[in-house]
């Protein structure tokens, strides 16, 4: 046999082995990074909504998805360092909950694709150029904390005819609650009410607040959301009935927990809507060229458990307005 037709065998037994080896090669799995400000007890449903909304573009987490979990368990000076992390690990995408993740997300990376939920007004706090064309490398869900805050202080009123001053529990260590407690002033005067800012940095504060509350003659509590509220929500709604106050807040689990008032967008909703922009990015949409959206459905929940407690008769009218009763 001579050498040429040897050399030619050794490359076509060589192009064989190659073959197969190429068609072995695993794909990529994409690796997104997903930023809380508190713990994973805190959202245990939420995550599986989010995780649902990546299900509907075939990322299962464990099989054509991994996921990086990173909880600052309401500590919000952690949040930089785990972006950083995440950056480090060069995640494809980042899942951000709250504006300090948002922020400490955007400060960490211009390249890497975020998605954020529970940011109060994105355009104010500079995380994206406009709503409609975010133009970097964020975008997300707003809800537009504002008008709801508006919507919250006019149910409260409802409640509590009489209403006159009007405690905000609101947490010194967030940066978005200055600005709320600002947009409250308009819709306040407008409904004849005298609001009385407290503020708390520790939950080891939550006492001294109610009482300070008390003091003043508060006669209903708005309760501004914030890592270290949603942390201490039973606590809350336990002081708010022990002090006789009608409160409201955003969160479901908050009337859940014993809270008088719940009026806000439905989180679940949020989250699955999160997981399919993350979806939609991995599949190859630009962040900067997907609009902030608004949630589009809320939820008014009232608990007449708290109203008996507090001696409270919820007027029919209201009553019958809301989307759950807990009796």
């Amino acid at each position: 046999m001579s050498k040429k037709i040897i050399g030619l065998a050794l490359c076509a037994l060589l192009l064989a082995f190659s073959f197969p080896a190429e068609a072995q090669q695993p794909k990529k799995v994409p690796r997104i990074g997903f930023l809380g400000a508190v713990t994973p007890e805190d959202f245990p449903h939420l995550e599986e909504a989010f995780r649902q909304g990546l299900r509907e573009f075939g990322l299962i987490e464990g099989k054509t998805l991994v996921i990086e979990y990173r909880w600052a368990e309401g500590r919000a000076e952690r949040l930089p360092e785990m972006a950083v992390d995440l950056v480090r690990l060069k995640v494809d995408a980042i899942f951000a909950i709250t504006s300090a993740a948002a922020r400490a997300a955007k400060d960490a990376t211009t390249t890497i694709p975020v998605v954020f939920v529970g940011v109060s007004d994105p355009v104010r706090y500079g995380l994206v150029a406009s709503l409609a064309r975010p133009g970097g490398n964020m975008t997300g869900l707003g809800h537009f904390t504002p008008e709801l805050n508006g919507k919250r202080l006019e149910l409260l009123k409802e409640v509590v005819p009489s209403l006159r001053r009007v405690a905000v529990l609101w947490n010194t260590g967030n940066e978005s609650h200055e600005e709320q407690l600002k947009d409250l002033a308009n819709p306040a005067k407008s409904l004849g009410v005298y609001v009385r800012p407290v503020g708390v940095e520790k939950p080891e504060e939550l006492e001294a607040a109610f009482q300070a509350m008390v003091r003043d003659h508060a006669s209903g509590l708005v309760v501004l959301a914030s890592s270290l509220t949603h942390r201490h929500l039973r606590r809350i709604a336990d002081l708010a009935i022990k002090h006789r106050l009608p409160s409201v807040m955003e969160f479901s689990e908050f009337a859940d927990a014993g809270g008088l008032l719940m009026y806000g967008p439905t989180w679940a909703g949020m989250f699955r809507r999160g997981g399919q922009l993350v979806g939609k990015i991995l599949k190859g949409a630009k962040p900067a060229e997907l609009p902030v959206e608004q949630p589009m459905k809320f939820e008014f929940v009232i608990n007449l458990k708290a109203a008996k407690q507090i001696g409270l008769t919820i007027p029919p009218n209201v009553l019958a307005r809301a989307d759950r009763v807990i009796r």
